[in-house]
């Protein structure tokens, strides 16, 4: 009889077979699809289930991104804030879709832009029926500000699902982490549609893209 894994007694902790599952799904083809800068370039509703990313300018959704494809150059990288002004989608081995939304709290744009850019986003959080979850993505040197709880208010009026993973935690001293696991998971408390758990993530050392990685391939 073939081994299988362990019952688990937390729902979040996964199974060796779960994570190498996810595994070989992150490492299959992953393509471009499209760029959405307005509502009417959106693209259609398909069956593919979708997993967004979200956060702040500079808050390193590009690169987590790439971390958890295992590429360097999937989704644009840039040390400019306010850089990705689209809503890029990616298609996952045919079985997921990944998109990364807009930053927003960037300074450096106008009213107006920044307003387009929300209105944009708003669209597509409130319109997409596969989308499975978004990963609100928190800085963890700065915890979660005003802007990201606006967010978070906007995604519970929209019912969407949404997990605050924290970014760049190789930046902190290990000390800090757990603080700021504890902080981000008591903002989390406030709002009825984020997830409990919070998940820390270095896209420089690979610190927890296994386990975000898991936890998406588990919605699909």
């Amino acid at each position: 009889m073939p081994d299988k894994d362990p019952p688990q007694d937390d729902p979040d902790k996964h199974t060796p077979a779960q994570i190498e599952a996810a595994r070989r799904l992150f490492a299959g083809p992953c393509d471009f699809v499209s760029g959405a800068a307005s509502h009417e370039s959106l693209p259609a509703i398909t069956a593919l289930p979708e997993v967004a990313f979200a956060g702040r300018s500079n808050v390193g959704k590009s690169s987590l991104v790439n971390a958890l494809t295992g590429r360097r150059t999937l989704a644009r990288v840039s040390a400019n804030p306010g850089r990705t002004r689209q809503i890029n989608f990616f298609d996952l081995a045919g079985t997921l879709c990944l998109v990364d939304l807009p930053g927003y709290g960037f300074a450096k744009v106008s009213r107006t832009m920044k307003e387009d850019w929300q209105g944009l986003a708003s669209d597509y959080l409130r319109g997409r029926p596969t989308l499975k979850r978004v990963c609100l993505l928190i800085d963890s040197r700065h915890g979660v500000k005003d802007s990201d709880h606006e967010t978070m208010k906007n995604l519970d009026g929209a019912a969407v699902s949404y997990q605050l993973i924290l970014t760049k935690v190789d930046q902190l001293r290990e000390a800090d982490i757990a603080k700021a696991i504890a902080s981000a998971e008591a903002a989390a408390r406030r709002h009825g549609a984020a997830h409990p758990k919070v998940l820390p993530t270095s896209s420089e050392t690979g610190f927890g893209i296994a386990e975000l990685r898991t936890g998406i391939a588990l919605l699909v």
